[in-house]
């Protein structure tokens, strides 16, 4: 075996391991996926409030959409 095939060989390695933990840290959390939903749903239910705004030329910055969102999701605990 040469030495790019062992390089090559490695980075598979490396790939394959990063996977398997992915695929772990998921089975430890078994809300990961509920939460996620939750949140994305939450966007998506926000995401109509914004819109004319950005109709009248002005969109939104990055940290003005998290200001929204976080609000948003505050304003929807219990």
């Amino acid at each position: 075996m040469n030495e790019e095939d062992e390089a090559f060989n490695e980075i598979e390695r490396r790939s394959v391991a990063k996977k398997e933990a992915v695929k772990a840290t998921m089975a430890i959390n078994p809300y990961r996926d509920q939460v996620i939903d939750e949140v994305l749903q939450r966007i998506k239910e926000l995401r109509p409030a914004v819109m004319p705004l950005e109709s009248m030329g002005r969109g939104k910055a990055t940290q003005e959409w998290f200001d929204i969102l976080v609000e948003g999701i505050e304003g929807m605990k219990q």
